[in-house]
């Protein structure tokens, strides 16, 4: 039979600890009253007094329906109640609400196995002080389960209040307060958890200062990398989505965490890469730029004359200058560059007015087809590599 709750504390100079026992208020004495509809069945039925692993028979089959029946509660609550608060959160203009039922859904479909399993180990009197310091701290572990995932669902709260303060890393400071505070919440639930098995959590916190050094000297990296991820983010050097390179890791920004920096590449496989690195790093941001640079060399046929050859010039000139792609204010070259082995060389330099690499590929054809319209308008053609063997006709000898 399930006892009330209790709480006992012993003091001493620095030594506090607290049972914590929250699973037998959770079961509201279900066991106490399904015992208490046992009792007639015993009376009326001997037989299922017999015992089985020193567990009465009904007590065992009572044990059983219970849990089943919990689990099939957790079902009915998972598909009706829930799938029903799902529903009425569509019809509400607020954003919150449906994250909130979405993010504890978890928690309450497990808190039905918790208590399914209490009532379990207590109707065949197996609820030892082992198995309840384990349930409580499964409730334990439950509640802050629910506290994180609260804090996950509102995640773009956070964004909107770092908004306020810099709107430029919003999203990037939000996600870091957001890591700070679940760790917080993480940290909190674990002390409470340690507190059910009877460790003194405050004389375990004041132990780990003998030890600091050697904690900070084990530590070093991971501190590192957390100043590293705040100089990256007090310096603006990199926002999540941007395309970056970083030595040899090249890719798209998918998070700046507390310790690492996750790259996507353009494999799509993800790099993991340490704040301290990447900030201690040269960074090549190329979202950052707002022109894209063409620069290429065009060879046209040695049999190309001097007006085609000026022409063909001018007026890849003027088609990059009145082109509406091409940014105007960037350096703009088109210009009769060298004689080559087998090909008049064209040197042309001018930048597209956009970053994006699908826009720039898409410019850039465009350009390609002017051009090779230009040199096909004035009766020229591109030279490909090539050799010409002249041969000298040898006089003929005199033959005698």
């Amino acid at each position: 039979m399930p006892t009330a709750p209790t709480t006992e504390t012993n003091n001493s100079d620095l030594n506090i600890t607290i049972d914590l026992n929250v699973i037998d208020d959770l079961s509201m004495n279900i066991d106490g009253t399904v015992q208490t509809f046992l009792i007639p069945v015993y009376e009326r039925f001997p037989i299922l007094a017999h015992t089985f692993l020193d567990i009465p028979l009904l007590n065992l089959f009572a044990a059983i329906a219970v849990f089943l029946f919990f689990l099939g509660l957790r079902r009915f609550f998972t598909y009706i109640f829930i799938g029903t608060m799902h529903k009425l959160a569509r019809l509400t203009n607020n954003y919150y609400d449906d994250k909130i039922i979405s993010a504890l859904k978890g928690p309450i479909r497990f808190a039905f196995i918790i208590v399914g399993l209490h009532l379990f180990f207590a109707l065949i009197f197996k609820e030892t002080t082992f198995v309840k310091n384990m349930l409580n701290t499964l409730v334990i572990f439950n509640i802050f389960w629910a506290f994180i995932s609260l804090a996950e669902a509102l995640r773009s709260v956070f964004h909107l209040a770092t908004e306020k303060f810099n709107p430029d890393l919003a999203q990037e400071m939000g996600n870091f307060i957001l890591k700070i505070v679940k760790v917080l919440i993480g940290a909190i639930g674990l002390g409470a958890m340690l507190q059910i098995w009877g460790i003194n959590v405050t004389a375990l916190v004041a132990s780990l200062g003998l030890g600091g050094l050697a904690f900070a000297l084990a530590a070093k990296d991971t501190a590192s990398n957390l100043f590293g991820s705040f100089s990256l983010l007090a310096d603006k050097s990199i926002r999540i989505g941007e395309w970056i390179k970083v030595g040899n890791v090249e890719g798209t920004v998918e998070d700046i965490g507390m310790r690492t920096t996750k790259i996507r590449s353009f494999e799509k496989s993800l790099i993991t890469v340490p704040n301290q690195i990447v900030s201690n790093s040269p960074i090549e941001n190329f979202s950052r730029r707002g022109v894209r640079r063409i620069k290429m060399r065009i060879g046209v046929t040695y049999d190309t004359t001097s007006e085609q050859m000026n022409a063909i010039v001018q007026e890849i000139r003027d088609m990059l200058h009145s082109h509406e792609k091409i940014s105007q204010k960037e350096t703009l070259l088109v210009n009769f560059e060298s004689f080559g082995d087998s090909a008049l060389n064209i040197f042309i330099y001018t930048f597209t007015n956009t970053a994006n690499w699908e826009r720039y590929l898409n410019i850039r054809e465009d350009i390609h087809l002017k051009i090779m319209k230009i040199v096909e308008d004035n009766g020229s053609a591109f030279a490909f590599p090539s050799q010409s063997i002249y041969v000298e006709q040898m006089p003929e000898e005199n033959v005698l």
